[in-house]
């Protein structure tokens, strides 16, 4: 009975595979008779999910959000922050729309060089990802901004290739450092551009998620060629064993020497066949092991110009720049080379598939790689503060007359061409020159004043050695020029040599008196270290005298005698002579009378040498003299400010008499840019002042430069100073000009002292750099539209280079001519008489005012007589 139904089932088995032959035949039969029709709606299925699939795709892409990102100049990024920028546009990459392919599911970067920017960084995401990519994890020192798609004009050379990983599957790219900037031999790549010829270089990366299922595929692909890779490995083994078993020298002369061998009996030998090596799973796989972080990547590059040949010298070193990242595995271009032509994305069929890419952004898998983001964190920033980003000239305009600009320095471009960079006039407030004497610092400034005259600015310029305004004359002498320049020369020997003058008490603008006071004790006080501590009595002697001075030449004034004006000589008048005193004591007020009633008897005789030495040394000089001696001023900074004029002003040295003149200069320079407060802001011309040797001028007891830097802008009012050691000047003084420095440069000098200058520009260019420089050449900082340039290395300017085309050499008489004119100058003998003569002039004007006072006052006491 049981093997009866055993038998019955065993029928039913046999039925029904039997059926099921005969059904899969029939099957088979009716697709091979039906064969084309059935390859036709496969066709038109596959056909018909492709354009759907495109069209899916070009709306999913058309609907993407542009950010360009913008780091600071002190931009660095550290390993982690960049993990967390690759995850970022992953997850970007990610988001979309539920119908969006998979080939559209992607983040571009693209990096763009059109010679008017020196690198920019975009990242171009789904719109739906916005949100999240506008906040990078980079903080503040990088600025993302929306941008507007790129919109390019038509190029007559474009050259086209992609860049894909070519290695072993689980093989790494080489792990570039963060410093120097992994993006720096792109920038180099790219950093003689030039936007007049239609240059451009882009580079794009195209991301997209990890797919699991290619994911899957890739790695069973990886794993079985390392399996087959270990039987074939096992199976060379097992050869070489076998064949050094039997033909190895060992084993031949082992068999001479066996008596088994001898009888012909052989002997049985037996060789164990090798196993293959155990496979590691993480070892072969390698990046593809560890889903978290891994991408698809491809990149793409497109150069163009209308310059035949530079696109494709820029396509070579671009790919030369991408060899930075070549370790087990590399970043290549696709196509292949037959002789000298090379087939590929600027061949069709391939270029229109190129083209589609570039366009859209759609991910093409056979043009891409598997990478991590560590392996591309050198594409997943904007350039960092390690970068040597190239000046182009949307970051620093190069210098041409007429363009309201002051040239800087010759700076040498990646292509071995020099340009002459400069900043814009309203842009240049404030400037400190540094370095070792004869290396540049004078000619540079020189060629600034040169040009801001061009540019109708007023300056004024402090030549202590003279010999600088033979050298500009023939640049300043131009029409629009001539009229507006005056000269003050205390180089004069001879006796009929020109010389202005200038009263440095005079009040013929009608100046309040407390400021022509405050201004003329300040200078005095600064040059000589007088302060409350070291020297109350001078100090407060000296007020007092100036005081009186002032106020007896606002009476002259007044009085239409302005000839008749007191000068700071007369201060030893006041002080020594008592006739001329009372006189002068007599004019002011009965406030300011008492302290000399009161006071000035019962000081010591031996408290006035410290106030009269200073103005001895003055008077002993006949330049200085008939310069500081007469009463009516030639020399009006005020004026020259207001009016546009070009001041050159040449002291005779640079000794103590003369540090006391400049120091005078200054203070009046600080007094008359404060007065200016007078004026509505839009009539403040700027005006620029230019002083060399600033140590001279900068005592403990002096705030005057720092003042000016502080408290000037505002009135339009520039400086540039120039010193040898920046460390000597006060800490106040220094740390004031260098806040307030739109332009910090240095030549070579000490290390002590160009540290003064790198401290401001730290990480980037060290002292040693700075300490062997070659004559001419500087290291300069410059502010630009509010934004800071360089370090850069430029070289000097000098006049001949810079306006050689503009030098008027035969003119330079008639600037001469009108410049003294301008500054009112006569001859020296003509100004020392006046000079000497002024004492008599002024007792003269004090003895007719005691009379008219003496005579109101009888007059008054008469008629007040009568009316009782």
């Amino acid at each position: 009975m049981e093997s009866h139904m055993t038998a019955s089932g065993a029928e039913q088995t046999f039925s029904l595979a039997a059926s099921f032959v005969q059904a899969v035949t029939a099957c088979a039969g009716w697709a091979w008779a039906n064969a084309w029709w059935l390859a036709l709606i496969g066709s038109a299925l596959f056909a018909g999910s492709e354009v759907v699939q495109r069209r899916l795709t070009a709306e999913a892409l058309s609907r993407r959000a542009c950010l360009e990102l913008v780091p600071t100049s002190e931009f660095e990024a550290s390993p982690e922050q960049i993990w967390r920028q690759g995850m970022q546009l992953v997850r970007a990459a990610g988001s979309g729309p539920w119908w969006t392919p998979r080939r559209a599911r992607c983040v571009r970067v693209r990096l763009r060089a059109d010679g008017v920017r020196p690198l920019m960084y975009r990242i171009e995401a789904p719109q739906t990802a916005y949100d999240l990519i506008k906040q990078t994890p980079y903080g503040h020192r990088v600025q993302a901004k929306p941008v507007p798609p790129v919109a390019d004009k038509h190029r007559g050379h474009v050259v086209r290739a992609v860049f894909t990983l070519h290695g072993k599957p689980g093989s790494k790219l080489r792990e570039v450092p963060l410093d120097p900037d992994p993006l720096q031999p792109l920038i180099d790549a790219v950093a003689d551009l030039r936007a007049e010829l239609g240059d451009l270089a882009e580079v794009c990366v195209d991301l997209s998620p990890a797919s699991r299922w290619h994911l899957a595929v890739r790695r069973f692909q990886a794993m079985q060629r390392a399996r087959e890779q270990a039987r074939r490995e096992a199976r060379q083994e097992a050869r070489w064993l076998t064949r050094a078993s039997t033909d190895s020298v060992p084993v031949a002369v082992g068999r001479m020497l066996d008596p088994a061998e001898w009888n012909g009996r052989p002997r049985g030998q037996m060789v164990m066949s090798p196993q293959p090596r155990r496979v590691e799973r993480d070892v072969v796989l390698g990046k593809l092991a560890h889903t978290p972080g891994l991408v698809r990547v491809q990149i793409l590059v497109r150069c163009a110009s209308d310059k035949e040949g530079r696109a494709e010298s820029r396509l070579a070193r671009i790919a030369a720049a991408l060899d930075v990242y070549a370790g087990a595995s590399r970043l290549s271009s696709l196509g292949f080379a037959v002789g000298p032509v090379r087939f590929g994305p600027n061949w069709r069929p391939w270029q229109g598939r190129f083209d589609e890419q570039w366009s859209t952004g759609v991910m093409r898998p056979a043009c891409g790689g598997w990478a991590h983001i560590e392996e591309l964190a050198g594409l997943l920033k904007p350039p960092t503060a390690a970068a040597r980003v190239p000046v182009l000239e949307a970051d620093m305009p190069t210098y041409a007359l007429g363009r309201d600009l002051l040239p800087q320095g010759w700076y040498r471009e990646a292509d071995g061409r020099e340009r002459l960079l400069a900043t814009r006039e309203d842009d240049t407030l404030f400037e400190v020159q540094s370095g070792k004497a004869g290396w540049g610092k004078t000619m540079r400034a020189q060629v600034h004043a040169v040009a801001s005259a061009h540019n109708g600015r007023g300056l004024a310029f402090v030549d202590p050695h003279g010999d600088s305004f033979d050298d500009v004359a023939r640049y300043l002498a131009h029409p629009d020029i001539i009229d507006r320049v005056a000269l003050f020369d205390l180089t004069v020997r001879d006796g009929q040599d020109l010389l202005g003058c200038w009263n440095v008490l005079d009040m013929s603008d009608g100046q309040p008196r407390h400021e022509v006071t405050a201004a003329v004790v300040d200078a005095f006080a600064g040059a000589l270290g007088w302060n409350d501590i070291t020297a109350p009595r001078a100090l407060t002697i000296f007020t007092k005298a100036v005081e009186a001075l002032v106020a007896v030449n606002a009476r002259a004034v007044a009085a239409e005698v302005p000839e008749q004006q007191a000068t700071i000589f007369h201060v030893r008048a006041i002080l020594t002579d008592s006739t001329f005193r009372r006189l002068a004591v007599a004019t002011l007020d009965t406030d300011t009378q008492q302290w000399w009633k009161g006071s000035f008897p019962d000081l010591p005789r031996d408290a006035l040498p410290t106030v009269l030495n200073p103005l001895e040394r003055l008077a002993s000089s006949p330049v200085l003299r008939a310069f500081l001696g007469c009463p009516v001023s030639g020399y009006d900074i005020r004026h020259a400010m207001d009016d546009g004029q070009v001041v050159w002003i040449c002291p005779s040295g640079t000794g103590p008499t003369d540090r006391l003149l400049t120091s005078l200069l200054v203070h009046d320079f600080l007094r008359a840019g404060l007065s200016r407060r007078d004026l509505p802001q839009r009539q403040r011309r700027s005006f620029r002042f230019y002083l060399d040797e600033l140590i001279s001028l900068d005592q403990q007891s002096s705030t005057v430069l720092a003042e000016i830097t502080e408290q000037l802008r505002k009135f339009g009012c520039r400086l540039h100073g120039m010193t040898q050691l920046l460390h000597r000047l006060a800490p106040a003084t220094r740390a004031a000009l260098i806040q307030n420095a739109s332009c910090l440069s240095t030549t070579a000098g000490s290390v002590e002292a160009i540290a003064q200058i790198t401290s401001q520009w730290p990480d980037t260019i060290t002292p040693h750099d700075i300490a062997g420089l070659e004559r001419w050449r500087h290291y300069a900082s410059f502010t630009v539209d509010g934004k800071r340039i360089g370090p850069l290395p430029i070289r000097g300017p000098e006049l001949s280079e810079v306006f050689g085309h503009r030098a008027e050499p035969r003119k330079t008489g008639a600037l001469r001519k009108t410049a003294h004119a301008n500054a009112g100058a006569l001859p020296l003998t003509e100004r020392t008489a006046m000079a000497l003569a002024q004492e008599e002039q002024v007792r003269q004007f004090l003895t007719t005012r005691s009379t008219q006072t003496t005579t109101s006052g009888h007059s008054a006491a008469h008629e007040g007589e009568q009316y009782a």
